[in-house]
C-alpha cells in the first residue's frame, strides 16, 4: 500500500542558521508523530548540518534538491550522488522544472541521474508538469507521459518501486496559480493509469504521487483528500515552520 508523503523544497533560500531553525521549530510545533515521511528539501551547503539534526527525529528524512547525472569527473561546481550519500542524504530531487527550464536539463540526463540515485540507495522523487501552453491546448497528460516514459519506463519494476513521482504543473509553480482539486486528481489518475499499462496495477496503486504547485496551508487538506493525490512537494510554503506544519498534518 502506498504511503503519503510531504517534501518541503527550500529552492535557494535561508542561510544555514535560518534552515536549521526553521527545521527546529517544525519539529517544536508538531505534537504527534507525522502520518507518513517529512522530507526537508535543503541546499547543498545545509545537507551535513541538517542530517545531524534531522537523524535524531523519526519520520524525517532529507532530500537534496538536484545531483549531477555523471558518476564523478573534470565537472568544476557540481554534486555527485556518492558525494550526497557520503553526508546523509535520503531522498533527491530530479527534474525539477525550475532545472529543465534554466539549465536545460534532459529527459536523457535525468534518466541517468535517476540511475545512479538508485545505484547509491538514494530514493528518486521525479518531478514532472506541463507548461501553459500545453496545458491550453489539451495535450498535457500525453506531455507528461511522455516525460516518465523517457526517464523512467527503462527501469525494471523493483527499481520502479523505490521511486516517488511529484506532478508539478509548470503554470502553477511561484504564479499563486493552483491547479483545481479536480485537475490535481484528474492528472494524478492519468499518471496512475499510465504506470498501470507499463508495470501492473499493483505497483501503479504502489506508487506514490505528490502535487507541487502551489500546495499551501489553506488547501492541502482538501488536495490530500483526493483519491490519488499521495501529498505534495513544497515550495513557498515549506519556508514557514507554521504553514509547514499544517500541510504535514493534512496528511491522513
Amino acid at each position: 500500500m502506498r504511503k503519503q508523503l510531504v517534501a518541503g523544497n527550500w529552492k535557494m533560500n535561508k542561510t544555514l542558521e535560518e534552515g536549521l531553525d526553521l527545521i527546529q521549530s517544525v519539529f517544536d510545533k508538531l505534537d504527534e508523530h507525522p502520518n507518513g515521511p517529512v522530507v526537508f528539501g535543503t541546499p547543498y551547503p545545509f545537507l551535513q548540518a541538517a542530517a545531524k539534526r534531522i537523524k535524531s527525529r523519526e519520520g524525517f528524512y532529507l532530500a537534496a534538491q538536484n545531483c549531477h547525472h555523471e558518476d564523478k569527473g573534470a565537472y568544476t561546481g557540481e554534486v555527485s550522488v556518492d558525494m550526497l550519500a557520503s553526508v546523509g542524504v535520503d531522498y533527491v530531487i530530479i527534474g525539477h522544472s525550475e532545472r529543465r527550464q534554466y539549465f536545460h536539463e534532459t529527459n536523457a540526463q535525468l534518466a541517468q541521474k535517476v540511475n545512479l540515485a538508485l545505484a547509491k540507495g538514494l530514493l528518486p522523487i521525479f518531478c514532472c508538469g506541463e507548461p501553459l501552453d500545453i496545458r491550453e491546448q489539451g495535450t498535457h497528460v500525453e506531455y507528461v507521459a511522455d516525460q516518465l516514459k523517457a526517464s523512467l519506463f527503462h527501469l525494471p519494476e523493483s527499481d520502479f518501486r523505490k521511486i516517488v513521482i511529484a506532478y508539478e504543473p509548470i503554470w502553477a509553480i511561484g504564479t499563486g496559480k493552483t491547479a483545481s482539486t479536480a485537475q490535481a486528481q484528474e492528472m494524478h489518475a492519468a499518471l496512475r493509469n499510465l504506470l498501470a499499462g507499463k508495470y501492473g496495477q499493483s505497483v501503479a496503486d504502489d506508487t506514490t504521487i505528490l502535487y507541487g504547485g502551489s500546495c499551501n496551508a489553506q488547501n492541502a487538506a482538501e488536495l490530500f483528500s483526493q483519491p490519488d493525490v499521495d501529498g505534495g512537494l513544497i515550495g513557498g510554503a515549506s519556508l514557514k515552520a507554521d504553514d509547514f506544519v499544517a500541510i504535514i498534518q493534512a496528511m491522513g
